[in-house]
């Protein structure tokens, strides 16, 4: 891999883009994850406590939608993919929540486990602000299962996974930390022979480096910075050195690092190193799920055929809609592909 440095600015190629999201709509990606409810309860500042040094919120609203890599779902049925879910949730409210939603847009549920033992992972936001001002967030809270999901049940989403991989186009695996996706298990569907020659892409917060097999990954910054023990910062020599060390390591076709307001930088196996500055504004609204928007995006680009930088490309379009929106959200395929044109028109006058 030459290891040269190439600035992209989103010009070329719009048609090209554009047929390449027009044909996400026939494809299907199996997607094996790690289920979060994103619970969000806002509040509206009454007063300071007589207790203690706080704030006290009077109520005004609550909202659980699909986080983790039940938003990657989201994004790819917002783009108009046929996504198959495969995953674990709880007999509790959060778990009907995340179902209904699922039901809801249509998104098939029979790769999703309902287990009355298990407690559905949970992320609840406690957000603060005053009649007429923005609501930030001011303290989260986790509920997590107490075991970790067991042999017999990930085999259960392992035969889930091959049966709906037999008609899909790509498989996605999203892995925050819980169980539900593992390098165990994909290592074991790729011994099945389900996987062939499809892209198989990944999100793993914790351990990147364990697995093989895939074809591509969409690391944030920090998350290559604790898998390579080193620090990158601003130093391109650094990030160029870091993409190639994962590259070879895993064995990748591609690989795109996700680096916040410096945008993202894109590697590919003979190809010159992409970076691609952020689009749009850095002044962000909220980044909450963007990297579930980007692996999405990105996983539904590789399945239609595009080459890695184009499919990067428009994962950072995709990134740069959903930060811009509050709480955990999805990109449209409409919403792309006026970025796409947009981007275009300003590329023709500058």
């Amino acid at each position: 891999m030459r290891q040269c440095r190439v600035q992209v600015k989103p010009k070329s190629q719009p048609d090209r883009l554009h047929k390449i999201i027009d044909s996400f709509s026939s494809l299907t990606i199996t997607v094996l994850a790690d289920l979060v409810a994103d619970e969000f309860v806002f509040g509206e500042i009454s007063r300071v406590s007589r207790e203690a040094p706080v704030l006290i919120l009077k109520h005004r609203d609550r909202a659980v939608v699909p986080g983790g890599g039940g938003n990657a779902v989201y994004n790819l049925a917002a783009l108009g993919v046929t996504v198959l879910p495969v995953g674990v949730i709880g007999d509790d409210e959060p778990g009907r929540l995340l179902f209904r939603a699922f039901r809801q847009k249509r998104i098939p549920t029979s790769g999703i486990l309902r287990l009355k033992s298990y407690t559905t992972v949970t992320k609840t936001r406690i957000l603060a602000g005053m009649a007429h001002t923005a609501r930030q967030q001011v303290v989260r809270v986790d509920r997590e299962p107490e075991n970790e999901l067991d042999y017999m049940h990930q085999q259960d989403l392992v035969d889930s996974a091959r049966r709906f991989l037999k008609a899909s186009d790509a498989l996605l695996v999203s892995d925050y930390g819980y169980g539900a996706a593992t390098p165990e298990m994909l290592k074991d569907l790729r011994s099945r022979g389900v996987l062939k020659s499809m892209p198989v892409t990944l999100d793993s917060r914790y351990r990147l480096l364990e697995y093989s097999g895939i074809t591509a990954a969409t690391p944030n910054e920090p998350e290559v910075e604790q898998a390579l023990g080193m620090r990158i910062g601003h130093d391109s020599a650094r990030l160029f050195a870091a993409g190639k060390k994962i590259l070879e390591r895993m064995k990748l076709n591609s690989l795109v690092i996700t680096r916040g307001r410096d945008g993202m930088a894109c590697f590919a196996r003979n190809r010159a190193t992409q970076e691609i500055p952020i689009h749009g504004t850095d002044q962000v609204a909220d980044v909450t799920g963007a990297g579930d928007t980007v692996i999405a995006t990105f996983t539904a680009a590789l399945a239609a055929g595009a080459e890695p930088g184009e499919a990067a490309r428009l994962a950072n379009y995709a990134g740069g809609i959903v930060v811009m929106k509050r709480g955990t959200a999805t990109v449209s395929q409409e919403e792309l592909l006026s970025a796409v044109e947009n981007a275009a028109r300003q590329a023709m006058n500058s």
